[in-house]
């Protein structure tokens, strides 16, 4: 029996100053900055050029056939997520995003506008953050807002722009824990290709960057 797959690309937003300054961002609503404008522009043309090509990465490293162009672009309600949507939309001729309140990105609590080095000093490994969602309560909304979206647009291809702690928490349930590995970071601009099928979401290709020696500016929670 065939299965019906609806294609979701997660992109994750372009660059703010809170990404440049190694801040943890979470619910607070920063903007993007004149790179991650520069950033999502590049992104929306990576995507034209893919569905030019019919194609999309695998996990393997390989390529497999992918749908023609996508149908939709679906945000979070953040700004630097919609204006990214807004500007790759732009680039691919698609309607103005719709707004989705549950792919918002992970709410960190306590430790918004702490440096990756605040954190670590004033909550170290094990110590709870008060207000720090977890990764189930991510799964609970997020997983039933892919699925809807899967739902409005079956077989298709929908583009869902989002957040580094969202796609995260996709990537390590979906692959037990194993990714992201330590080395591996969620770039901005970064587009991930998961497959939603049967009601499951599967994990298509990461798109995944190895961490620079200089490279600081991607919390991975």
């Amino acid at each position: 029996m065939h299965r019906l797959q609806t294609r979701l690309s997660i992109v994750r937003h372009g660059q703010t100053d809170w990404n440049l300054a190694t801040r943890i961002q979470g619910r607070t609503d920063i903007p993007l900055n004149s790179t991650g404008r520069a950033q999502a522009a590049e992104t929306g043309l990576r995507l034209l050029k893919r569905s030019r090509e019919g194609a999309a990465p695998s996990l393997d490293g390989g390529q497999t056939p992918s749908a023609a162009g996508w149908e939709k672009i679906v945000s979070s309600p953040l700004d630097r997520a919609a204006e990214t949507a807004r500007i790759i939309a732009g680039e691919l001729g698609l309607p103005r995003p719709e707004i989705i309140d549950d792919l918002t990105e992970r709410h960190h609590g306590h430790i918004e506008g702490l440096t990756f080095a605040e954190r670590q000093r004033q909550f170290p490994n094990g110590i709870p953050v008060p207000g720090l969602e977890s990764r189930q309560q991510v799964l609970d909304r997020v997983l039933p807002a892919l699925g809807r979206v899967a739902d409005e647009f079956p077989g298709d291809a929908v583009l869902v722009v989002c957040h580094g702690g969202v796609i995260g928490t996709l990537i390590r349930y979906l692959t037990a824990g194993v990714r992201p590995h330590p080395d591996e970071i969620i770039a901005n601009g970064s587009v991930h290709d998961f497959l939603w099928t049967d009601g499951h979401l599967e994990l298509e290709h990461f798109d995944a960057t190895i961490r620079g020696f200089a490279e600081n500016t991607h919390y991975s929670g």
